[in-house]
């Protein structure tokens, strides 16, 4: 398996790729990133178009849930995105959240950042900023979100616990996370393990359930409760590329899972213990009079 920032290359270039495809080509596949399947039916996405805010030109069929649903956005909140990709997630969550809240995407691919924001312009959104950045290392200030979501990105970022750091870090004191991820039971065959398009694809970054949860709980989230779960099968004309007919036989009898989850987790406090973050704040990467703006 290749090394941490050659992962994140690897990450980079696919979804680099995927930003030129079109939704039907990217969830065939694995989130995007592998050879589509020729079985007509998506892998890991759900169906977003009867969501309100909803906006077909920024969904890329890369997602494997639907986070801003059981997100508990309120109007005026601030929220922020991981792995925004062309906007999807960030729009729904700003119909939720009204012209009065905030809504930041952040993504580490720059022609992703570039499609969001025209999406943006078209629709007019002020309020919504989409930001280059990587998630284990967010270019926003400490404590200024009410709210994060993500959709199937935690598990391509090789050092995940500093990503659930992160989340910590910039949620503000009685702030929450909804984030659907990919996650295991039980052991991946190593041919898919050691796979870079099966780690770009979200399968092969995934980690065990179990493992997954505690390092939430280890962060010192609380109230951590698994919002949906729902198992995903990969097609045997992916796994062919990997396994032997034999193998494939033997992984799918085996009693392995593979499933999406949506996560939802509370950072302790309360929202009275700090100020509600204003839009400066989150706009130009400082607190309020702190000197540095």
């Amino acid at each position: 398996m290749k090394n941490e920032q050659e992962l994140k290359q690897v990450v980079k270039e696919r979804y680099t790729k995927i930003a030129e495809q079109g939704k039907a080509e990217n969830a065939s596949s694995c989130c995007g990133a592998t050879t589509p399947s020729n079985k007509v039916y998506n892998i890991m996405m759900d169906d977003y178009s009867e969501t309100k805010g909803y906006i077909e030109d920024a969904d890329l069929g890369l997602g494997c849930g639907l986070p801003t649903q059981f997100a508990q956005i309120k109007k005026g909140d601030t929220v922020i995105d991981l792995g925004s990709g062309a906007g999807n997630d960030c729009f729904i969550a700003r119909h939720e959240t009204g012209a009065e809240g905030k809504v930041l995407g952040i993504d580490f691919t720059p022609i992703m950042i570039e499609k969001a924001r025209i999406n943006a312009e078209k629709l007019g959104y002020n309020n919504v900023e989409f930001r280059e950045g990587d998630i284990d290392a967010m270019p926003v200030s400490d404590a200024v979100a009410d709210v994060i979501v993500s959709n199937c990105v935690l598990n391509l970022v090789p050092n995940k616990h500093k990503v659930i750091e992160e989340i910590f870090r910039v949620l503000k004191p009685g702030g929450h996370f909804s984030i659907s991820d990919i996650v295991l039971i039980g052991d991946l065959p190593t041919a898919l393990k050691n796979d870079a398009e099966m780690y770009a694809g979200c399968v092969a970054g995934a980690i065990q359930k179990t493992e997954y949860l505690q390092l939430i709980e280890k962060q010192g989230f609380e109230h951590i409760t698994i919002q949906k779960e729902k198992p995903i099968v990969i097609p045997e004309d992916i796994l062919s590329k990997y396994l032997s007919d034999e193998d494939v036989k033997t992984f799918n009898q085996k009693a392995i899972g593979i499933f999406s989850i949506t996560v939802y987790a509370e950072k302790p406090g309360s929202k009275l213990d700090k100020p509600k973050a204003a839009l400066s704040e989150i706009s130009n990467g400082c607190a309020p009079d702190s000197g540095c703006c």
